[in-house]
């Protein structure tokens, strides 16, 4: 679950530019600080921003080199790891500019004082970034609890009708076909038991079966005007995807795309890895008049919840016109080597 990897967040694109940023305002500071001769202001800003920059970014180096078996640790403990890695790297930046710059002069305890006070200047920084995180996470959490409720809410809202359409054709089955009955009402229990286990992160070759079952339900009921086509991998790709998120787009392929056709039409569900992503489509013929756009925004708003909140923004569903048809694209990454699954 992405509350169990508070690294994660430093390592976002925003972050970083954020971290460079308090850093230049951290070198104005000092700049502007009363003490400064004022014909060296310009030059002290260059020198304090690079001293200040090189300790973030080699931090977060440190850090991101170290992150697996970090991850292993409670979060607390991150904290004051991080804290002494920032400590750590000043220390280096400190010692190395003392000896490149004649910044001591030729006191014999200037480089002392010097690296004594960069310290605690870092120590006071850090102190106050590590609060201003755990705000940030603790916000964060909450945040990610509250879209679980959320989604929570949504899984609770399984259209009745398709249980009694379900139901009607398991009772039409029973005498004629027991054996085709028999595999409904088991396809059926493991999608309520899916939505009943709440949001969580699935394989998705877990996903896409059952997906396949629910399709395998629906062909039951509409015989030959339902035409399902899979174009799948040999190997499905490792990614994890929210629980629930696929099977809601093929149920709108049908209900706003086949149930409006009175010869039917093709459900397309294609696979394809990219470049530390895998995109999943579920395209679907739909009628010239259709009431698509409208019916098609329930069952996307819930997959995109569910996908948003579960990958930490990194996964996104997207929909489109296509000649007709209407696309539904998931977009997923794949798995980091060594990343834990839900």
């Amino acid at each position: 679950m992405p509350d169990r990897r508070p690294l994660d967040a430093l390592f976002q694109p925003q972050a970083i530019v954020a971290v460079m940023l308090c850093g230049e305002a951290l070198a104005l500071l000092l700049t502007l600080a009363p003490g400064q001769p004022s014909g060296s202001r310009l030059v002290y800003f260059g020198l304090a921003s690079l001293g200040i920059q090189w300790t973030a970014l080699a931090t977060l180096c440190a850090i991101y080199l170290a992150r697996r078996p970090l991850a292993r640790l409670p979060s607390t403990s991150i904290a004051w790891v991080c804290l002494g890695a920032w400590l750590a790297m000043t220390l280096l930046v400190s010692l190395a500019a003392a000896h490149a710059v004649a910044i001591v002069g030729d006191e014999p305890d200037g480089m002392t004082r010097f690296v004594l006070r960069m310290l605690a200047l870092s120590a006071i920084v850090g102190l106050f970034a590590l609060l201003a995180y755990q705000n940030y996470w603790r916000a964060r959490q909450l945040l990610v609890r509250a879209k679980q409720l959320e989604l929570e809410a949504l899984q609770a809202r399984i259209r009745p009708h398709f249980l009694f359409n379900t139901l009607n054709t398991g009772a039409a089955l029973v005498h004629a076909r027991p054996d085709e009955a028999e595999r409904v009402l088991l396809d059926l229990a493991d999608l309520f038991r899916a939505a009943l286990r709440g949001p969580e992160l699935v394989p998705l070759s877990q996903e896409l079966e059952l997906t396949r079952r629910y399709l395998e339900i629906e062909s039951l009921r509409f015989g030959p005007r339902l035409n399902v086509r899979w174009h799948l991998p040999d190997v499905v790709p490792d990614a994890l995807i929210p629980s629930l998120s696929l099977q809601p787009l093929a149920e709108n392929a049908i209900r706003h795309g086949i149930e409006g056709l009175p010869d039917g039409g093709t459900i397309d569900i294609d696979v394809r890895p990219a470049r530390g992503k895998v995109e999943v489509t579920v395209a679907n013929d739909v009628a010239p008049t259709a009431r698509s756009a409208r019916g098609h925004a329930v069952g996307l708003a819930s997959a995109r919840e569910r996908v948003h909140a579960l990958t930490e923004g990194r996964g996104q569903v997207e929909i489109e016109s296509d000649g007709g048809r209407y696309v539904a694209r998931v977009t997923l990454p794949l798995i980091a080597e060594g990343a834990s699954k839900a």
